[in-house]
Formats: C-alpha cells, structure tokens, sequence
C-alpha cells in the first residue's frame, strides 16, 4: 500500500504540468489558433519562476514571474499570427526554439542553486488517513488549482454567453466577425491565457516537482500537452484523464527500470512519447463522425476594413 501510495502522489506529481499547460492550449485552439510554441513558453516560464522565487524566497512571486513569462512569449506569437498574419505553425515552432535559447540564457546563472519547494496541504485529521489523506488532502497547491482551472474553463466555454463567443470565433471567424464580434482581439485574450497557463506549467517544475533548474527540464511536456488537446477531442473534462494517463505512463516507466524489467532503458524513456503518438494515430483511425476540432483552427483572419 505505501508503495502504491508513493506512485499515485508521483503519477498526480508529474501529471498537473501537463493538465495546466494543456487547459490553456485548448482554450487558445478553440479560439481559431494553432499555437506549436508551449514548449518554449513552458521552458521560459521554468526559467523566470525559479529566478523570481530564489530572489524572493516566494512561490507565489516565482509562479507569477513564470505566468509573465509565459504571457510575453504569447504576445510575441500574437503579433506575429494575428497582427502580421504570419503562418502560425511556422511562428509556434519559431517561438518554441526562441523560448529554449532564451530560457538557457536566463537560467545559466541559475544552475547549481536549490529552493525550498512549494509547501503540501496539511489538513490534522484528514491527511493522516491511511493511504488516501495524503492522495487528496496533503498535495501542493498547484495540483489543486490544476483542477479547479479546468472546471473554470469548462463552466466558461459551455455556461457563458463568452465561452459561446470564443467558440464561434473558433469554427467560424467570418461570421463571427460579421456579427459585430471583434475575432482578433478575442484571439489574443485566448493566446495570452495559453501563454500564462504554459509558463505556470513551467514553474512548477522547479518550484514544486524538483527544487532547481536545468536547462531543457521540460522535456517535451509541451508538446505532449498539444496531443492531450487531440486527445481529449478540444473537451476539458477528458483532458484530466489523459494528463493523469500520460503522467502514469511517465512514472511507471521510471519504476520499471527500477524493477530491473529487462527493456533497454532507453525504449522506457521513449515510452510517454511513444504512447503520444499511438493515442493520436488511434484516435483518427477510430473518429467516425468527422473531425471535432474547431473548424477554423490554424486559420489566418484578416478582417474587411
């Protein structure tokens, strides 16, 4: 039972990065805008959140240094996509490779340097409960706001006239324009939500899944919190699943090698990688009623002047 303990706290650990940075691209998508640059903006909010909390000595000031990272990157994005109409696979990939050179640049001086990381809940009564007091009352808060963040996004896209909004502007931005529905600027507010959730998701790397920074400590999460998006068919309540699926792939692999499963190490450390790409070919080969991503997704607007 400890041990079973110790890899769902691992496994809820590794998968809140991952949900974070995911809620925030599928509000961007469903918007209209393809958005491939989460990785960068994640690295660079990893970068700013560990050097705001060590100048500090405050998580709250660390994550919010990485949410303004994130924030700025997007807006380099948005000006690009939205006010240049630049073709935004290109600029996402661009802004990706711009966010890994920056964020080693900002971090060098980092490197070597250990904070304290983000405190646990602790509830007297509740979180000493044998094996499930620590799973639901004694998480960081990080894990906690996760979830409530996509509740948030859930009650806004199908319970507000705004959400409404977003989505029209999402699956026809020519409408929704001649509607009176200002699309760019509705664009942009979604691009910089995905930007503060991407660098959040960073920050919490240092701040609370391993106390210090490396350069390249994403890892790839962003881009598999793009094929949670996929996944999870653009719908934010499936998105926990697969955030919590691809965390326990991670972490099981990681106690595979311990268990001395006789697999190269190196096929184990693919495996997140390679289950993102069978899920994905697994879900176009089983969609039947057509594609349900917004349908003006990756599409350049321009409106009539």
């Amino acid at each position: 039972m400890g041990l079973l303990e110790a890899i769902i706290l691992a496994v809820l650990a590794a998968s809140t990065p991952l949900l974070i940075a995911a809620t925030g691209e599928l509000i961007t998508e469903r918007a209209g805008v393809l958005n491939l640059g989460v990785e960068g903006m994640m690295i660079m909010g990893a970068a700013c959140g560990f050097g705001g909390a060590l100048w500090s000595g405050s998580i709250f000031v660390g994550a919010l240094c990485g949410i303004l990272a994130g924030v700025a990157l997007s807006l380099v994005f948005a000006v690009m996509t939205l006010g240049l109409a630049v073709n935004q696979v290109a600029t996402g990939l661009a802004l990706t490779i711009l966010g890994i050179g920056t964020s080693g640049l900002i971090g060098a001086g980092f490197v070597g340097e250990r904070i304290k990381p983000a405190p646990r809940l602790y509830i007297p009564g509740l979180t000493d409960i044998p094996f499930i007091g620590r799973i639901l009352f004694g998480e960081d808060g990080f894990v906690y706001l996760s979830l409530l963040l996509v509740i948030a996004v859930w009650l806004f896209l199908y319970r507000t006239r705004a959400g409404l909004i977003l989505r029209a502007a999402g699956d026809n931005h020519a409408s929704a324009h001649a509607l009176g529905y200002p699309v760019l600027r509705i664009r942009l507010y979604a691009v910089m939500f995905g930007g503060a959730c991407a660098g959040l998701a960073g920050a919490y790397l240092p701040l609370a899944y391993t106390p210090f920074f490396i350069p390249g400590m994403t890892a790839g999460r962003g881009w598999i919190a793009l094929a949670l998006v996929v996944f999870a068919s653009w719908r934010p309540g499936r998105l926990v699943i697969g955030a919590y699926l691809f965390g326990a792939v991670t972490i099981l692999q990681l106690h595979a090698q311990g268990w001395g499963v006789g697999v190269p190490s190196q096929l184990m450390s693919a495996l997140p990688y390679l289950a993102t790409v069978i899920v994905l070919v697994l879900i176009s080969r089983a969609r039947t009623g057509g594609s349900t991503a917004p349908a003006a997704l990756g599409t350049v607007f321009v409106p009539d002047r």
